[in-house]
């Protein structure tokens, strides 16, 4: 099953993409035959029970919410209760629309820390506070892991072994991980840690591609196909691991793929989710 994460249309930063609506997003994935979408906060604005509604009027289902406000790090709000207070209201968000998975980007380093310790603590305090309140809304919290190409200022999780392992630190039933291609096709001990540790922990399977001469960390994904990721094995090993879900295209491509026709980059995915997925 594919979705639509709408990053791939350039959502997430003003002045790039489509500058497609919602519900033009919405009419052309059903056109186009995708089972779902996963939409950015920043795109909802009050809208959140409308768009989700919409969404499932045309025959798509809300895969998932991107994303609660970091939790550590420089790129953090500038207190906690700030953090926690969007962070419920990220949840609330969640719920409007009528998806039951909200992804979770750490942040990274605390200022005035070393490494990473210290701010995973932090990151497993602050999410055990709100679960029994997502729970409450029937919502889900994804840890997602990213690349350690980030782990300066976006993330203090690195592999879907430290999230797993914050995971089993809360306790909680509703939280899990998020794998996303573009930050696991390294790691050559995701398929073990996987099977081992992720059986109905997986909430999001991310697609995409890793360029091998990639040009920005953060804007410069590729489309399936392109780059050097092993696409069907990690498929496998997440299905293995029990996830049923939707294969969901999360595409940052400032100076490629956000600068085509939309249509195009919509059509490309289908295709491309079949030959190389």
């Amino acid at each position: 099953m594919l979705a639509l994460n709408t990053a791939t249309l350039g959502h997430n930063l003003d002045g790039h993409g489509a500058g497609w609506t919602p519900e033009e997003v919405i009419d052309v994935c059903a056109a186009l035959g995708y089972g779902g979408i996963t939409f950015w906060r920043r795109e909802l604005g009050r809208r959140a029970q409308q768009i989700g509604e919409r969404t499932r009027a045309a025959g798509l289902e809300v895969v998932g919410l991107c994303r609660t406000p970091f939790l550590t790090g420089p790129l953090a709000l500038p207190s906690e209760r700030e953090i926690m207070d969007d962070l419920h209201r990220s949840i609330d968000q969640a719920a409007a629309l009528g998806t039951n998975v909200l992804t979770i980007v750490s942040g990274g380093p605390e200022p005035g820390t070393k490494g990473v310790v210290e701010s995973q603590k932090i990151v497993a305090d602050r999410v055990a506070r709100v679960a029994e309140f997502a729970a409450s809304r029937n919502v889900n919290l994804a840890l997602e892991p990213l690349n350690p190409a980030m782990a300066g200022n976006r993330t203090c999780l690195m592999t879907a072994a430290e999230a797993l392992t914050l995971c089993d630190q809360i306790g909680v039933q509703n939280v899990g991980i998020a794998i996303d291609v573009y930050h696991v096709w390294w790691d050559t001990t995701l398929h073990d840690t996987l099977k081992a540790q992720a059986k109905g922990r997986i909430l999001g399977y991310h697609l995409c591609d890793w360029l091998a001469d990639t040009s920005d960390m953060l804007l410069d994904r590729g489309m399936m196909g392109d780059g050097v990721a092993d696409l069907r094995s990690i498929r496998c090993a997440v299905e293995n691991a029990g996830y049923t879900g939707y294969c969901e295209a999360e595409i940052f491509s400032a100076e490629n793929w956000w600068k085509r026709d939309p249509h195009e980059v919509l059509k490309t995915i289908v295709k491309r989710f079949r030959k190389f997925c």
